[in-house]
């Protein structure tokens, strides 16, 4: 749970690196949180009728949902630029996801990657611990 909310308490930090355990456990967080939320306003939907227009619950929950992404925003982004920062890559490579078809596949594929073992331009390492580091460097 701790690396889930991690991104959380560095809400707008963009310096540093970030370890791509505490990346995809921020992003199953957000699945986790949005999925119930789905079913739920999937289900008020189907009680409501299933007319076109949203009535008061469904309602509520597309702005509970709308304020969750708007909330979630920055944390995503500002930990996703410190995962390019672990690979030594400027956070700028984040633009990489508005290229059409295969943007995001490429974005996907950089956080899949491993960062930079030992110390870059931005930081050292978050996988060392610092007794670890002196006996395996």
């Amino acid at each position: 749970m701790e690396w889930m909310l991690l991104p959380l308490r560095r809400y707008a930090d963009f310096s540093g690196r970030s370890r791509r355990k505490e990346y995809w456990m921020f992003i199953l967080l957000q699945i986790l949180i949005i999925i119930p939320v789905i079913v739920m306003l999937g289900v008020l939907g189907a009680l409501d009728g299933g007319g076109d227009e949203f009535s008061g619950p469904s309602l509520i929950f597309l702005i509970v949902i709308g304020l969750f992404f708007l909330a979630m925003f920055i944390p995503s982004l500002a930990v996703q630029v410190r995962r390019f920062h672990d690979q030594d890559k400027s956070g700028w490579f984040v633009l990489l996801g508005f290229i059409p078809y295969v943007g995001s596949l490429i974005v996907f594929v950089f956080m899949c990657l491993d960062g930079t073992k030992g110390e870059n331009q931005y930081g050292p390492d978050p996988k060392m611990d610092k007794n670890v580091g002196d006996v395996f460097s």
